[in-house]
């Protein structure tokens, strides 16, 4: 029988701060209509995929919910089989949770809440796009600057007037690079409100002497407002800061990380958390650009850039409760993302930049989480056996997210939803056909856990199923042709496997876009009545700012 967790028991933990980890295991698509605060999205077809990095102890509680659909025993199972010691099922699922909880849209749902209680809490300067651009027309580039703080391919996407990349995690570390003169306007924004309210406060917070506002609702206000169409395909960034512009700057990042409290720890401490780990979760994260991170980092450190980091934390950090190293190499970078996450209510340390982290004083863990032996054995074909299969009449079945598949798949290849795989190469489509089928994805890595549940589902049509070893990456390197966009797509269900965010890319319907605005604006509301977010806004009260 499987093992259940009331959503009293869940929720109990999360006020206490005792560890555990919510997985919602339906496709992004229904998790991003409706979903407790902080749970995460792991699809039942891509537990083996995500699951370790997001959930790195053995012996953390495990919940697992769907909301009637039948993912959730059959997503135990397949997290028992990793190695997870303590895994249950949501008693009554979402609409059992609902009776007692909030439920939320969207997705990184909770780093959104938090950010709209920083607004309310510290009102956020801000002011409409209108205003804005009046701003932008009446100073130019010599007295104003204005930062982008999405992630550069956002940025390049699309942007406003004088836009230029600054993730949210760089703003502090290069500000007095893009403005060095205090008479100098910051604008900061991103595409909706919370990257822009937590940038334009992270500046406010640390003191600099310049004036800082957020452009209200981000590019979706810009657009909503009819201003002139937004740029695309900008390149510029703020370049990387000298080293008296990072000493400034880490004087106003250690003032207020004091202020709020961030532990900054040495290479003992860090020992003695790394010796805990199998009692305690940890997470050890770089929060650098990733082209730092690329260039060199301390061993098992994970790149986690600041500002993704505290918008989206549930993409690196799947327990609640756990324990949070963050490592930086300028002593600004690190602070000002820990003063954010010990807002948020986690427990967050910050290693010492001036430190060093020796190459082998970090031991790996004694437990790691192993994908089953069924898939290992699992058979596979290479891109060239495939090609020669391709003209017997085989069949390829993609479960790349939708958009990856979009972007390029293997010619003829049918896209599925991962955790209706089993439904899905049941459809006429594929029945019809009699040749071997193939399962494809990005990197081979799903196809591969998933040959097992599509063997069972067609084992009756006597169709032996095949998984491309190195997925559709391989057939790419191998030379072969890909087809690309929706005209060439073919879909066993509707792609709800990715959740259409409102505020990413162009063209974007003008309701979806207010919609999403209005619900922002709602948010704070939804905190007071759930009562679980354990946010603690930190209030100004220094009497001397660097």
């Amino acid at each position: 029988m499987v093992k259940t967790t009331t959503p009293q028991e869940l929720r109990h933990r999360w006020v206490n701060g005792l560890e555990v980890a919510l997985l919602d295991v339906r496709e992004e698509g229904s998790y991003a209509d409706a979903h407790p605060l902080f749970a995460v999205t792991v699809p039942v077809s891509e537990v083996e995929a995500k699951l370790p990095a997001l959930v790195p102890r053995r012996a953390v509680p495990i919940v697992v919910y769907d909301d009637g659909e039948g993912y959730a025993e059959r997503a135990v199972q397949r997290i028992n089989a990793l190695g997870y010691a303590d895994v249950s099922v949501l008693a009554g699922g979402l609409t059992g949770y609902s009776r007692v909880g909030e439920l939320y849209r969207d997705v990184n749902s909770a780093s959104k809440a938090f950010g709209e209680l920083v607004e309310a809490i510290r009102g956020t300067p801000s002011l409409p796009p209108e205003e804005i651009r009046e701003l932008i027309l009446e100073k130019g580039e010599t007295d104003l600057v204005v930062l982008d703080t999405r992630r550069f391919e956002e940025y390049n996407t699309m942007s406003i007037p004088l836009g230029r990349s600054c993730p949210g995690g760089e703003l502090l570390y290069r500000v007095f690079e893009a403005a060095p003169s205090p008479d100098t306007t910051v604008v900061v924004h991103c595409a909706g409100r919370t990257r822009s309210l937590i940038g334009t406060q992270s500046l406010v917070n640390a003191g600099i002497p310049n004036k800082v506002v957020a452009l209200r609702d981000g590019t979706i206000g810009w657009t909503l407002a009819n201003l002139p169409p937004l740029d695309t395909g900008k390149t510029e960034r703020v370049p990387l800061p000298s080293d008296k512009a990072v000493q400034r700057a880490r004087e106003h990042a250690t003032s207020w990380a004091e202020h709020v409290g961030v532990p900054i720890i040495q290479v003992t401490q860090l020992l003695s958390f790394v010796a805990e780990q199998e009692k305690r979760t940890l997470y050890l994260l770089d929060v650098r650009d990733p082209d730092e991170y690329r260039q060199g980092h301390p061993e098992r450190f994970i790149s986690a850039p600041g500002g993704q980091l505290v918008q989206a934390t549930d993409e690196w950090i799947g327990v609640r409760g756990a324990r949070v190293v963050l490592y930086d190499t300028d002593g600004v970078r690190a602070r000002m993302t820990a003063t954010w996450l010990r807002q948020m209510g986690w427990d967050v340390y910050v290693f010492d930049h001036e430190s060093e982290i020796p190459s082998t004083t970090l031991p790996q863990p004694t437990w790691t989480p192993t994908i089953p032996s069924s898939s290992s054995t699992a058979s596979s074909i290479t891109a060239d056996g495939l090609k020669t299969l391709l003209v017997q009449g085989a069949t390829v079945v993609d479960l790349a997210r939708s958009p990856a598949y979009r972007k390029g798949h293997i010619p003829g290849a049918w896209h599925a939803s991962g955790p209706e795989l089993a439904r899905d190469v049941q459809a006429e489509a594929i029945t019809k056909a009699t040749g071997p089928i193939i399962l494809t994805s990005a990197d081979g890595l799903l196809a591969r856990v998933n040959v097992e549940e599509a063997q069972n589902a067609v084992g009756s049509l006597s169709r032996e199923v095949l998984y491309l070893e190195g997925g559709t990456a391989a057939w790419v390197k191998a030379g072969q042709p890909i087809e690309t966009g929706e005209a060439s797509a073919r879909w066993l269900s509707p792609p709800i496997d990715v959740y259409k965010r409102p505020y990413e890319g162009t063209g974007n319907d003008r309701t979806a876009m207010e919609d999403y605005i209005e619900w922002e604006h709602q948010l704070v509301a939804q905190l007071a009545n759930d009562g679980v977010a354990g946010f603690h806004v930190v209030r100004d009260s220094r009497e001397h700012v660097p």
